[in-house]
C-alpha cells in the first residue's frame, strides 16, 4: 500500500515532495503517535507538523516506531513567527523532538510581524548550507513578500503553504507561485470547503467517492500539495484514497469555478 501513495509527487529544490501529506494541526502530542502511525500504515510518506503544534515529539515517536525508512519519508516543520532571532535553537529543538538529523522542509510559519523578514530567511539559508534542512519554504506569504526574500538573498522559497481549497482557489495567485517556481501547498482543505456543495457532490457521485476525496483529487490534479488532517484511522485511509482518483479536465474546471 505504501507504494500506492508515494506518488504522485512534485519536484522541489532537493528531491521530491509527495503531493499527499498528513497534517497534524490540533493533534495533541500524546495522540500524535497513534494518528501519525495510522497515516504511515495507510501509506502516507509526507508528515507535516510545526513547533507551534506542540506535537513534534509525538510525531517523532510515530516515525521511530513505524519501520519506514527515513529516506522514504518527507518531514516538514515550521518556525513560529515569534521565534525570529532564535532560528537555530528552534531548529535544533525540532530535530531533537522529531528524532531526525535533517528536515526535508522547514517553513516560516507566518510572516514575522506581518513582514517578509529577510533576516529570518538568511538564518534558514544558513541552516540549509549546514545540511540541517533539505528544502526551505514559507507559509502564509504573499507573492510580494516572496519576491522580497528573493531580492534580498537570491534564494526563492521552494514552497508556500497557504489555506487552500476549491472555495479558496485563486488562479492568479497559483500562477504567480508557479511563475516563481514555488510549490503551492494547501492546508485546511476541508475546513475551507463546503462539503455539501452541489458541484462536489456531483463529481463524487460520478466516481463513487465522497466529497473530501474529490477535494484531495482536485489538489493532486493541479499538482497542489494537500495535507488533510484527521485522528480517525478510517478517515485517514479514506482521505489518502482521494489521491488515487483521476478527475477529468471538465471536472477540474467545474471545481475551479467554485473559487473567487
Amino acid at each position: 500500500m505504501a507504494d500506492t501513495y508515494r506518488e504522485p509527487a512534485v519536484t522541489v529544490q532537493h528531491g521530491s515532495m509527495p503531493l499527499l501529506g498528513f497534517g497534524t494541526w490540533q493533534i495533541p502530542d500524546d495522540e500524535a503517535p497513534a494518528a501519525v502511525g495510522a497515516a504511515l500504515e495507510s501509506g502516507y510518506r509526507h508528515i507535516d507538523t510545526a513547533t507551534g503544534y506542540s506535537n513534534e515529539r509525538g510525531v517523532g515517536a510515530a516515525i521511530a516506531s513505524s519501520g519506514v525508512e527515513r529516506s522514504d519519508l518527507f518531514v516538514t516543520t515550521k518556525l513560529p513567527p515569534d521565534h525570529a532571532g532564535r532560528e537555530r535553537q528552534t531548529l535544533d529543538e525540532s530535530l531533537e523532538k522529531l528524532g531526525i538529523d535533517q528536515l526535508d522542509l522547514w517553513l516560516i510559519h507566518w510572516p514575522p510581524n506581518g513582514e517578509a523578514s529577510p533576516s529570518v530567511w538568511e538564518a534558514f539559508i544558513q541552516a540549509q548550507q549546514e545540511g540541517l534542512v533539505a528544502n526551505l519554504g514559507v507559509s502564509n506569504y504573499s507573492l510580494q513578500q516572496i519576491d522580497e526574500l528573493t531580492a534580498a538573498t537570491g534564494v526563492t522559497p521552494a514552497v508556500n503553504q497557504v489555506k487552500w481549497s476549491p472555495a479558496e482557489y485563486d488562479s492568479s495567485f497559483a500562477a504567480g507561485l508557479a511563475e516563481r517556481g514555488v510549490v503551492l501547498e494547501g492546508y485546511s482543505p476541508f475546513k475551507a470547503s463546503n462539503l455539501q456543495d452541489p458541484t462536489l457532490v456531483s463529481v463524487a457521485a460520478e466516481h463513487g467517492i465522497d466529497t473530501a476525496q474529490v477535494i484531495v483529487a482536485w489538489h493532486v490534479a493541479h499538482e497542489f500539495v494537500v495535507i488533510p488532517k484527521s485522528s480517525q484511522p478510517e478517515r485517514i485511509r479514506s482521505n489518502a484514497l482521494g489521491a488515487t482518483v483521476v478527475l477529468s479536465d471538465d471536472e477540474v474546471a467545474s471545481i475551479d469555478a467554485l473559487g473567487s
